[in-house]
């Protein structure tokens, strides 16, 4: 599943772990990435959105039906 959020848009950032003698090495800080099965009664069907948790409770405030059209007007599938 790719690390990235269909609503929020967010993606994997890159930095370094620190050990305690300081040395550096890269690595990834992935996002909470879920994937969620919602209802849409526009749609009558149900559809799975890969999101981030941040995501989900956008979509808890806003309703499914507006984060749904606004999906569609960008051209993601779902």
């Amino acid at each position: 599943m790719a690390a990235r959020c269909q609503v929020t848009g967010a993606v994997p950032g890159f930095g370094h772990s620190i050990s305690h003698s300081h040395r550096r090495n890269k690595r990834r800080f992935d996002p909470n990435i879920q994937k969620k099965r919602y209802f849409v009664p526009s749609l009558g069907r149900t559809i799975t959105l890969n999101l981030s948790v941040k995501g989900i409770k956008t979509i808890d405030a806003r309703g499914i039906e507006s984060v749904v059209a606004e999906l569609k007007a960008k051209g993601e599938k779902f």
